[in-house]
């Protein structure tokens, strides 16, 4: 899984991507291998099945209900707001019914990521599936407003992950937030997480995470989703999810367990993102935030957006 990936936020296809825009980092300390693959492949143990392949690959995920014809249903696209509510859904497969068979990705059959329009509140979690295909998940959804869902899975029948979205609304009164503004280093839970790189439009280019606690660089950081830490790029305005390749993996012989943390990643176009780096120490699961603007450059293809009013603030869940 070390090639460079073609970025996208909250899929075209929950996407980025929790389409994700999703990628699993390389704590790094030596040379980064090149990246390789689909953010989300199956995991390496698993082959690729014959027969549904060649599909080319969406360089925004998250942005389409249905695509390849899997579709993302939701069993309720309205929730409460103000504490935690179960979510529940199913993928429907090609011939319309639940998909039940899943090749495993990161350690998980499926992703489930939850932001809020306004990227303030981002949640990424693991639900569990029935027999039947119904997947289900508890879910604090703190604030009134609307959000988006984004399932990232890869199908049994499929050679590559697929990163489907839908709208999922938390009734009652909200106010919209500005988009969060964020320096180059953030501060969670007594740990201070500072980025280096940009984001660059049509260009692939590393991003890089540097974790310290009370001063010192964090170099024992927890293997999480097989890797040193996950990745998240959204677009803001649309919530497209990109794609984000890791740079290596626990294991390999080369990648560290920390300080840092590498990505690449390629912006499909100029603008705002919102980037939501998890990473696990001393058992725990941790999630800082930033807001990085790309570069303009050569843009890649997108797809149909899917604007929706803005939502409440933040809270990262896992």
């Amino acid at each position: 899984m070390n090639t460079a990936l073609k970025v996208a936020v909250f899929t075209s296809g929950l996407a980025l991507a929790f389409g994700a825009a999703y990628g699993v980092g390389h704590a790094v300390g030596s040379t980064p291998a090149p990246a390789a693959g689909h953010a989300h492949q199956a995991d390496d143990a698993t082959a690729a099945p014959e027969g549904r392949g060649g599909h080319e690959e969406h360089p925004v995920g998250g942005l389409q209900i249905s695509d390849r014809g899997y579709t993302l249903s939701l069993d309720r696209p309205v929730v409460p707001a103000g504490g935690p509510t179960e979510l529940s859904f199913r993928v429907l497969a090609p011939d319309g019914k639940p998909l039940t068979a899943y090749r495993p990705a990161h350690e998980k059959e499926l992703h489930l990521i939850i932001a809020s329009r306004d990227l303030t509140d981002f949640q990424h979690v693991h639900p569990v599936r029935a027999a039947d295909g119904t997947w289900s998940v508890p879910a604090n959804i703190a604030r009134a407003g609307d959000y988006r869902v984004f399932a990232d899975f890869v199908p049994a029948a499929e050679a590559e992950s697929l990163t489907l979205g839908a709208d999922l609304h938390a009734a009652g009164d909200y106010r919209p937030a500005a988009l969060p503004q964020t320096g180059r280093s953030v501060t969670v839970d007594g740990y201070t997480v500072t980025l280096t790189g940009d984001l660059t439009a049509g260009r692939a280019g590393g991003l890089a995470f540097a974790v310290s606690k009370d001063g010192r660089p964090v170099d024992d950081l927890d293997p999480y989703l097989a890797a040193y830490g996950h990745l998240v790029v959204l677009r803001a305005g649309d919530l497209g999810y990109l794609h984000v390749h890791p740079d290596g993996a626990p294991g390999d012989g080369v990648t560290k367990p920390g300080p840092e943390v590498d990505f690449t990643a390629t912006a499909p176009s100029a603008g705002e993102y919102r980037l939501f780096l998890d990473f696990q120490h001393a058992g725990a699961v941790h999630t800082a935030a930033f807001t990085l603007a790309a570069g303009g450059g050569a843009p890649a293809a997108t797809d149909a957006p899917a604007p929706a009013p803005a939502s409440s603030e933040s809270a990262h869940h896992h």
